[in-house]
């Protein structure tokens, strides 16, 4: 009965538009209320859902997405992503999948980086004749990969979470798979712009100067450099390493730059704040509900019921696949970690499953889920941004899909693709 109230009166208020923070946070309130667990429990979970100090990296790096988007670091990387990939048909897609690469190793946020490569990238492949679902569909597929490249904000709440997994390792980890999932988005891109004709009215525009724009983009690109490099050396932890970015973008807008003012920095402060404190709100009211999961004893069943359920080690693993892409298309990374992994991390504890590739594979279907309609968060932003609405993007978003379902496959059957890069560097 009351696991009955506890997910029924969630999915009852987020089908009535209730905010998903709200409804997590008012679900599990009304079941521990029910449980006569104590209502006094509610805010003590909602402050330790919070009381982390590896949570201090989120708004710090967030705070550092937005300095280097407003720094103008983001159209020098596209300059230079033009003069690697030159002009023609399609080119521009692959560019903006190429600078939300770059960008991811700056932010961290997808839902950032797609507003900041939209803002960048869509006035120009409008003029183009690119169309707006599609442009819409290729910036939110791309903006997902950014949760894996470090740093990310899901792989820091993923460590937070499963402290056998480290920040600095999830770091490491998140590497290769994230570039492999940018590099396989220009295939459909690509195949997609040849097929339709798109940008072809460009193709005898002249490529910018590599050097030239390579020396331009450089500084910014140099921040994933100081971030990666300083955690390998141990110079300074995650947290610390935020802090580090933030300064040195301000070093880049304010100095080097010159595109940030003073005044400037209060309305990024406001930003940055905003932004974190959607981001916090929802992981401490999600802990409210996680709270009510793991004390009634909803989690333990089931668990139990999916390791002896006779699918085997890779049946499991595509029942949890296949449970995550749907379960990705409604709610949002912050929530889907804070609720399933209380059922996930006994799962992969069983199959002796490595927690750290178990977290890029759970990061990489709420990738997915960020491109994925009805409740995509990227797509969200990028159909505002280029004025389309989301179920245009239907034809054009379905390609992407499909090929980073198989960068999940090839992840899961090629398990060094996470975990080589953590090895190398001493994590």
């Amino acid at each position: 009965m009351i696991t009955t109230l506890l997910f029924g009166s969630f999915l009852v208020m987020m089908l009535a538009g209730v905010p998903i923070a709200a409804a997590l946070g008012l679900a599990g309130t009304a079941a521990i209320a029910f449980a006569h667990l104590g209502v006094i429990s509610v805010p003590t979970s909602v402050y330790t859902g919070i009381a982390k100090y590896p949570l201090l990296t989120i708004p710090m790096f967030v705070l550092a997405g937005t300095i280097f988007d407003r720094s103008g670091v983001a159209q020098k990387l596209v300059r230079f992503a033009t003069a690697i990939v030159g002009q023609g048909k399609g080119a521009l897609a692959i560019i903006a999948v190429v600078v939300a690469m770059m960008m991811g190793g700056i932010s961290g946020s997808g839902p950032a980086i797609a507003a900041a490569v939209c803002g960048v990238m869509a006035p120009s492949m409008i003029r183009a004749g690119y169309p707006r679902p599609y442009i819409a569909s290729v910036i939110a597929a791309a903006a997902a990969t950014d949760i894996l490249i470090p740093p990310s904000v899901a792989l820091i709440i993923y460590s937070v979470l499963v402290p056998a997994a480290p920040t600095t390792s999830m770091f490491a980890a998140g590497i290769i798979p994230g570039t492999l999932a940018g590099l396989a988005l220009i295939i459909p891109v690509f195949w997609l712009a040849r097929k339709h004709n798109l940008g072809a009215k460009l193709s005898h525009e002249p490529r910018p100067p590599f050097w030239r724009s390579l020396w331009d983009a450089s500084l910014g690109l140099f921040a994933k450099v100081i971030i990666l490099g300083g955690l390998r050396l141990g110079i300074f932890t995650p947290t610390e390493a935020a802090v580090i970015a933030v300064a040195y973008g301000l070093l880049l807008g304010m100095v080097v730059y010159r595109t940030i003012r003073f005044r400037d920095l209060y309305s990024m402060l406001v930003e940055a704040a905003e932004i974190s404190a959607i981001i916090l709100t929802v992981i401490a009211l999600a802990s409210v509900f996680g709270w009510a999961l793991s004390t009634l004893s909803v989690i333990d069943p089931i668990a139990d019921a999916i390791i002896h359920s006779g699918l085997g080690e890779y049946g499991v693993m595509a029942l949890l696949v296949v449970m995550l892409t749907i379960i990705g298309t409604f709610l949002d990374g912050i929530s889907i970690f804070i609720i399933l992994l209380p059922l996930l991390i006994p799962i992969a504890t069983a199959y002796k499953w490595d927690l750290t590739w178990f977290g890029v594979i759970l990061t990489l279907m709420i990738a997915v889920g960020q491109f994925t309609p009805p409740m995509a968060v990227n797509l969200m932003v990028a159909c505002r941004m280029t004025g389309c609405s989301m179920e245009s993007t239907l034809r054009w978003v379905m390609w992407p899909l499909v090929t980073m379902l198989l960068v999940v496959v090839a992840v899961i059957l090629w398990p060094d693709l996470a975990l080589w890069m953590p090895r190398q560097m001493g994590f």
